[in-house]
């Protein structure tokens, strides 16, 4: 072969393999400096840097004690020797050489390769800048501030009002909306999967600690025999290794997916800050001409930015449908086998349960009947229970709680009292923050905007806006001579609540057994909590000032005060196996 056709067969290489020396020494340059970081790291570990200096020796002589850093920047030099050597046989070749046109096409192509590996790792190092998520303090961040900054931010956020007021066009990007949105509905179907499948985890840990199987339930044959055997396998191995397994292949990919996500949501964010910039920018273009060097800075970083985001989006809003499609699979394919586990498990136990030899569709119908009989009876229980208990017109005041009442009583009359049933957290400015019991006076049934579920109350002392579903309507309770039980007014500021009016007998007998008709939580040391439906033994009839509103009673060992209202007899003499009245 003559020089004239080795020339023309090295360029027609370099032409062929374009594309490919571009792709991979993208990815080489860009990803150097944290090589050379991780050589630094491997040379903290004496035992791993001989190792690999013995290698390195034994393979490439020429290497020296530079060792990995000499083969690390060999690729670097190389990449940028090629377009100079390809323009040095250029301009030694004759242009009407028959090589001369491959020549000059090989060193333009080879001089483009080069540009656009520097603009890959400039990007790749802006993108690498913004994606730092660094944890200040408050004191540092106030310590970042200055004019410049301020500055920035002033005219980005004038920029913004503008186009919000249409004096100046918004630039439209269709290609990168449309990559912009995808990303979002992909991040959205990350976050609800992760929020449910941490859900699915607190439920299972619930579930796990609910160990029925280990009660005694004093029967010692019968079908709760091979029940108990087989949920004691069951927790014992089939369960944890299922949570395990859950818990490694689908919880902690799920997690490190939404980590992945940060880095492009840090930077369509970052995108917005500079498409603003650019903007601006373009505009002083347009009427002046001329920008300076901070201005085209600025411009530039916007399309490097907006270049990157335009040519990786698509790549990682496929790996990211990928990986979610992937956990998703995992997680069927995990129910699946447990619930092979659990069919294994009891397939020796099911032959002596009842209904074994039924047919599946038999079984199910069963199912459905006997659920429908029970759903019937827990319904007839409750209407016929609801029958036998006192209505809940009357509700006691809470301990301190008259002076309040009575203020809100003479202010707004009882028909506008309400009472809170839960804690309310406020979390606008005119929200209120109020705890559960608390009496307030409805104002208006809505807010300023018309939105119903928005209450206005008065709480004796501020006003505000508080949920309408966490609000029920206070019956004052009557007593002989008014709330209080005292007649006449006070004189000065100083005037205490009179003496109470002696107690009536209580209704309820002292050391009664009854049943609490609403679930109650204590609130202070004083009173005890207890569930509706709830075995109630009733100590005393009334506090310890004759109050009978409030009556002392024993829960499970634990002693304390509940409404007197709250509790009802039920309506057969003995306390547990009563019947439901025809």
């Amino acid at each position: 072969m003559d020089y004239e056709n080795y020339q023309y067969y090295c360029c027609n290489l370099f032409l062929k393999f374009q594309e490919e020396l571009e792709r991979v020494y993208k990815v080489y340059c860009a990803t150097y400096d944290q090589a050379l970081l991780l050589v630094e790291t491997y040379r903290k570990e004496p035992e791993l840097q001989r190792e690999i200096q013995s290698v390195i020796e034994a393979a490439v002589p020429q290497a020296g004690p530079s060792g990995l850093s000499f083969l690390l920047v060999i690729p670097l030099q190389r990449i940028t020797k090629y377009p100079l050597l390809l323009q040095k046989i250029l301009e030694n070749t004759l242009p009407a050489d028959s090589a001369y046109p491959t020549i000059q096409r090989a060193a333009s192509a080879l001089q483009d390769v080069t540009t656009n590996i520097n603009e890959y790792k400039r990007r790749k190092e802006l993108a690498s800048k913004y994606n730092k998520v660094e944890q200040l303090t408050l004191r540092e961040r106030l310590a970042r501030i200055n004019t410049h900054t301020l500055s920035k931010k002033t005219t980005r956020l004038s920029q913004l009002l503008k186009q919000e007021a249409g004096l100046v066009p918004r630039t439209e990007d269709k290609e990168f909306d449309d990559l912009e949105e995808r990303f979002h509905l992909v991040s959205l179907c990350v976050t609800e999967l992760k929020s449910n499948v941490a859900a699915y985890l607190d439920n299972l840990e619930a579930f796990l600690r609910f160990r029925p199987q280990d009660c005694d339930l004093d029967m010692a044959e019968g079908p709760v025999v091979q029940y108990r055997s087989l949920t004691q396998d069951l927790h014992l191995q089939a369960f944890p290794e299922f949570k395990q397994r859950l818990e490694g292949l689908v919880w902690k990919p799920l997690c490190n997916l939404a980590r992945a996500l940060v880095g492009p949501q840090n930077l369509i964010k970052k995108r917005l800050d500079k498409l603003l910039d650019f903007e601006r920018v373009e505009e002083k273009l347009l009427e002046v001409g001329s920008v300076t060097y901070e201005e085209e800075a600025a411009r530039h970083t916007y399309q490097a930015l907006n270049s990157l985001l335009v040519a990786e989006l698509p790549q990682f809003n496929q790996l990211a449908v990928q990986w979610l499609g992937q956990i998703l699979r995992t997680f069927m394919a995990l129910q699946r086998d447990l619930a092979q586990q659990v069919l294994q498990r009891a397939e020796g136990s099911l032959a002596q349960l009842p209904h074994s030899q039924v047919s599946e569709p038999a079984f199910k119908k069963l199912v459905e009947e006997t659920l429908g009989q029970n759903g019937n009876q827990l319904q007839s229980f409750q209407e016929n229970f609801g029958k036998v208990l006192p209505p809940p017109t009357i509700q006691p005041l809470l301990p301190g709680a008259e002076r309040q009442v009575e203020a809100l009583l003479s202010r707004h009359g009882p028909g506008k009292l309400y009472q809170v049933t839960s804690n309310i957290s406020g979390m606008g400015t005119m929200d209120l923050t109020l705890l559960r019991g608390q009496i307030v006076a409805l104002l208006q049934d809505k807010d300023t905007k018309g939105n119903s579920s928005r209450w206005l109350v008065d709480t004796g002392g501020h006003r505000g806006y508080v949920p309408a579903g966490r609000l029920e309507r206070y019956h004052v309770a009557p007593r002989e001579e008014g709330l209080g039980g005292y007649k006449g007014s006070c004189d000065d500021t100083q005037c205490l609540m009179p003496e109470p009016t002696p107690a009536p007998a209580s209704t309820l007998p002292t050391i009664t057994q009854v049943v609490a008709v609403y679930p109650f939580v204590a609130r202070s040391s004083h009173e005890v909590g207890v569930q509706a439906g709830q075995a109630v033994t009733i100590l005393e009839a009334h506090d310890k000032k004759g109050n009978p509103e409030w009556s002392l009673v024993d829960v499970n060992g634990q002693r304390g005060y509940v409404p007197s209202s709250f509790l009802a007899r039920p309506p057969s003499p003995a306390p547990w196996g009563w019947n439901l009245p025809s």
